[in-house]
């Protein structure tokens, strides 16, 4: 048994909810959990969870807001020494055997001061650690806000990727790319198509979008992610935030219509569901999963402000060809992931051998 400090981002639940997938599967070890904002909610029924605070983007009006995220930041960098330093004091008193980082800052930086082997497990270092033919429109978004995760939340010396596309590690990080970690809640779901649309948007309750699904498609559209958690507009119905409820018409849905997450991405993938991504342009990470949903045919990527009813006309008619290339993808690595972690946690390194790798990236 090892013990292990994990330290989790806390905005949004997609972070948390891979970490106590993990901890669930691997409970002959010892999980301690350092977390802040969204994740303490998800971990502390079932972990003991440390709060320390962790560098996190602010979203505003379906955008990004870069000061309220700057002034955020500020702080915090300022101060890292003494984040750091309490970090060093959990671990003397927790003891840990490794340590491990889901794009949290503090908890890698006092491993390397400690000694400790650190393994960072997340889907954003697939922007740095790996090769990607992009559009030019792309290149200098990727050069500048990969920084955060080449630099802020640098590799350590041994990396999973996670993801339901896989372009090429680069040779210089010790980085494998293994298809996505699903909860137990969606291996257990049996997918069918009862007709409806389940629409997902975490960061907005833009109108837009509204109007478009009022006049692109008679489906009923179930809308979750709204400030409105109740009520009708045509076929368009706002439901309050449910995990039951929500994992129900996803399981019954034709299609997904979201943002950029790579998390509910790769449950509508595994379940066979195709996607209209609606990515946010200033989050780098999203429109890297956008373009290769659109690349590798399973579906559509488009902009919320600038959405017309022909484009969900198009996206529909080409729902039998989605299908049919998502049905050829791997879209859950749960063993392979397991084994790998439950490995460096026993062993304190990766073994040699290669993954389960997902889809392969298809030539652009």
């Amino acid at each position: 048994m090892a013990r292990v400090l994990y330290g989790i981002h806390g905005t949004g639940h997609g972070h948390a909810m891979r970490g106590l997938t993990i901890a669930r599967r691997l409970s002959e070890h010892q999980f301690l959990f350092v977390a802040d904002d969204d994740a303490p909610g998800v971990l502390e029924p079932e972990f003991p969870v440390r709060r320390m605070p962790n560098l996190g983007t602010v979203f505003k009006n379906y955008r990004v807001d870069v000061w309220a995220t700057v002034r955020r930041a500020v702080p915090l960098l300022l101060h890292r020494r003494r984040h750091v330093e309490s970090v060093l004091r959990i671990i003397d008193d927790f003891r840990p055997d490794v340590c491990m980082t889901d794009l949290e800052y503090f908890v890698p930086r006092a491993a390397e001061q400690a000694g400790l082997p650190c393994l960072t497990l997340d889907h954003q270092h697939i922007i740095t650690c790996c090769r990607h033919d992009l559009p030019p429109q792309l290149w200098w978004d990727a050069f500048v806000q990969g920084l955060t995760p080449r630099h802020l939340f640098r590799p350590t010396e041994a990396n999973l990727i996670i993801s339901f596309y896989a372009p090429p590690v680069l040779p210089r990080y010790n980085a494998r790319v293994v298809p996505p970690i699903l909860r137990d809640q969606v291996l257990r779901l049996t997918p069918r198509d009862d007709g409806h649309v389940l629409v997902y948007q975490s960061n907005s309750t833009h109108r837009r979008l509204v109007d478009f699904l009022r006049a692109a498609t008679r489906r009923t559209c179930y809308v979750f992610g709204y400030d409105r958690t109740g009520g009708r507009e045509d076929n368009v119905v706002f439901l309050p935030r449910s995990e039951e409820g929500f994992l129900r018409l996803l399981e019954g849905c034709s299609y997904v219509i979201q943002g950029g997450g790579h998390t509910l991405m790769s449950e509508a993938l595994h379940l066979g569901k195709p996607i209209l991504t609606l990515p946010l342009k200033a989050m780098v990470e999203q429109r890297f999963n956008a373009l290769y949903v659109e690349r590798l045919g399973y579906g559509m990527q488009a902009d919320m402000l600038t959405l017309e009813p022909e484009l969900l006309r198009r996206f529909e008619a080409s729902l039998p060809a989605y299908k049919a290339a998502i049905s050829k993808g791997v879209f859950c690595g749960n063993e392979t992931v397991f084994g790998l972690v439950d490995a460096f946690l026993r062993n304190k390194k990766l073994p040699e051998a290669a993954p389960l790798s997902p889809s392969a990236q298809p030539s652009s």
